[in-house]
């Protein structure tokens, strides 16, 4: 990957945007995107998209989610302690003892996730997950009234752990789900704009927000957008760690290229296209099955107007919805190659009726 895009990704990855408050992330990702597209627009929801424009038709719309876990402050008590709720599916597992950040009307402000140290705790407690609301977030504020100066009812928190590289193209952090499925989206712009005098298509990038919460960004920008065909960029469950069961969710490896999904969610000649695509330029490809709904933004994309060809791409992914999520950086230069040529391939009469 060349470092100009990894320090993209890194900036971006590492901007707080939980659902419903991307706007950092999203500012981000259309700086980037800016240079490259004919256009960049924001919705009323916080949708932002770049369009290369080759042909009018047909209008391909590329989808990942800005949005991530987090938490959101719902109460303050006398002493200066905040209760929160989540905002995604979170393990409280992992919550005691994280490190987090409140972002209120003074910044971001630094705190830590606390409960009763395990000296303090009664056996039984000792084998039993905390409850949300059994835990608190600490400011280290004296009282109420110095903790309100700071954080209010409704400000939304992010874990603080930032994107690290380990070993081979390995790297780390939170919210790769799914900043890592809009960072592709803004490295297929790039490269489809570097041969748009050539493309048969027009190409709509699209950064979605507030997937977590109902895959709502993707509901509006579908509906705005009209494309003739419609694909997610999402991450996708790695199967190769300890534990994992494959029989049930499939065998699915980092470094090992991005996975396509097969199902009722998916166009099957748009599916065929992918897999072609693939094999001509030698894209290494993983599959999984999708019986039903694939719980991403292919869903509403699939079913906006009167209906949308869909697919579905996914990034290897270990420890999903956790502050240290795992992927490797050639699934991502691997699944933007594969979107790019893709593009490219397309001309008006591509037909994708069953």
């Amino acid at each position: 990957m060349e470092e100009k895009i990894f320090e993209f990704l890194k900036k971006f990855a590492d901007s707080p945007s939980p659902s419903g408050f991307e706007v950092p992330a999203q500012r981000v990702w259309r700086e980037h995107v800016t240079p490259h597209a004919d256009k960049v627009e924001t919705d009323v929801m916080g949708n932002t998209w770049g369009v290369v424009e080759g042909k009018k038709r047909p209008r391909v719309m590329l989808a990942g989610h800005a949005d991530e876990i987090g938490l959101m402050v719902t109460y303050i008590d006398e002493n200066g302690f905040c209760s929160f709720a989540t905002i995604g599916g979170i393990d409280s597992h992992l919550m005691p003892g994280k490190r987090v950040a409140v972002h209120g009307p003074a910044g971001a402000v630094p705190g830590v996730i606390g409960r009763k140290p395990i000296h303090l705790l009664e056996a039984e407690e000792r084998t039993k997950v905390s409850k949300v609301k059994e835990l608190f977030i600490d400011l280290g504020a004296a009282d109420k009234a110095a903790a309100e100066a700071l954080v209010s009812v409704g400000d939304p928190v992010t874990f603080v752990d930032g994107l690290d590289r380990l070993q081979g193209e390995n790297v780390v952090g939170r919210g790769f789900d799914d900043k890592i499925g809009s960072m592709i989206v803004a490295e297929v712009l790039r490269r489809v704009a570097r041969k748009k005098k050539k493309l048969n298509c027009t190409v709509y990038g699209v950064s979605t927000v507030q997937e977590e919460v109902g895959l709502r960004g993707a509901k509006a920008s579908a509906y705005s957008i009209d494309p003739e065909i419609g694909i997610c960029v999402e991450v996708t469950f790695a199967t190769d760690h300890p534990g994992a069961d494959k029989k049930s969710v499939g065998d699915v490896a980092l470094g090992k290229g991005p996975v396509l999904s097969r199902g009722a969610n998916i166009n099957h000649k748009l599916f065929d296209m992918l897999k072609a695509v693939a094999k001509k330029e030698e894209i290494p490809l993983q599959f999984e099955a999708a019986p039903s709904a694939t719980g991403t933004d292919a869903n509403v994309m699939q079913l906006s107007r009167d209906g949308v060809a869909t697919g579905l791409i996914g990034i290897p992914n270990r420890y999903m919805h956790s502050p240290v999520e795992m992927i490797a950086l050639d699934d991502i230069d691997r699944a933007a190659d594969l979107l790019a040529r893709f593009a490219e391939s397309l001309s008006e009469s591509d037909d994708f009726t069953p």
